[in-house]
């Protein structure tokens, strides 16, 4: 495989409970290069990070030879909302995305990633369909003058009513018809839909800008070994089709990795590099 560990960044996802710092610190320890930073409280909250807050990371982060690769804002648990009919929560909703994107410059980050909302269940989809289009459509105007690239990713049907997989998250790019705006594919939402790395591929092409590698029953957002996915199908699928970007582990679980993170990522790591016959000590 052409595949490299080196494409693995390290992330933030189940540090929720931990300082900041202490990321960082594993990240570097652990050989990565990249990093996707979730803007959660109460490490990166987007509507109180400032600039000069931005650029401390930024600096933190490369003294450790880390660059920020992809800014990932909660916009699922949050009320955060861009298909919302709530008038004030929708704009309220886009301003946090345009304000991700000034941080995206502060931090060096080359992505950042959204969702698509979701509408009420009793309304026309069509009706938030557009809200979503319009809103997203605005969003990646403003972080294209700001030289940053979105990247959008669908939803589990529990966390939107809207873009579900990979054909629906194809309509909706054209429709968008922004050409900074790419796609994510996770693969536990792959997996719900029923879907593989070839559908992903055959929708979208080159569009697949971004991928999150993380294991499932088929949900749940598992470390590897923990779930009953196929992570050496997945690699060599997305070996095949010529995939060159980065992969994050974006570990949830069932709250528990959150109390001692490095284990389970170091656990993610070996699995990626059995399946790669990389050797342990490098990237």
């Amino acid at each position: 495989m052409t595949l490299s560990t080196r494409q693995i960044t390290a992330s933030n996802f189940a540090y929720q409970h931990q300082p900041f710092e202490r990321f960082l610190d594993d990240a570097a320890e652990l050989g990565r290069e990249r990093l996707e930073l979730w803007g959660i409280a109460p490490q990166l909250h987007i509507p109180r990070l400032s600039d000069a807050e931005a650029r401390a990371v930024r600096r933190g982060a490369e003294a450790r030879g880390l660059a920020v690769h992809c800014l990932t804002p909660e916009q699922v648990m949050y009320p955060v909302n861009v298909a919302s009919p709530v008038t004030w929560l929708r704009a309220e909703s886009i301003a946090v995305f345009r304000r991700a994107a000034e941080l995206c410059a502060e931090l060096g980050a080359e992505l950042l990633l959204l969702t698509p909302g979701r509408g009420f269940e009793n309304e026309p989809v069509e009706a938030a369909w557009r809200r979503s289009v319009d809103a997203i459509g605005e969003i990646a105007a403003y972080a294209g003058a700001l030289g940053v690239t979105c990247v959008l990713e669908p939803l589990q049907r529990v966390e939107s009513n809207l873009v579900n997989d990979c054909r629906t998250l194809a309509t909706m790019i054209d429709e968008v018809g922004a050409a900074n705006l790419g796609a994510v594919l996770d693969t536990v939402g792959m997996a719900v839909a029923g879907e593989s790395v070839d559908d992903y591929f055959d929708a979208l092409g080159d569009r697949v800008r971004h991928v999150h590698l993380v294991d499932g029953r088929p949900a749940g957002h598992l470390a590897w070994g923990d779930g009953e996915l196929p992570l050496a199908g997945y690699l060599a699928d997305l070996d095949r089709r010529g995939y060159r970007g980065h992969m994050t582990f974006e570990l949830f679980g069932d709250g528990t990795y959150a109390f001692d993170p490095r284990p389970v990522v170091e656990r993610c790591l070996a699995a990626v590099r059995a399946v790669l016959k990389t050797p342990a000590g490098t990237a």
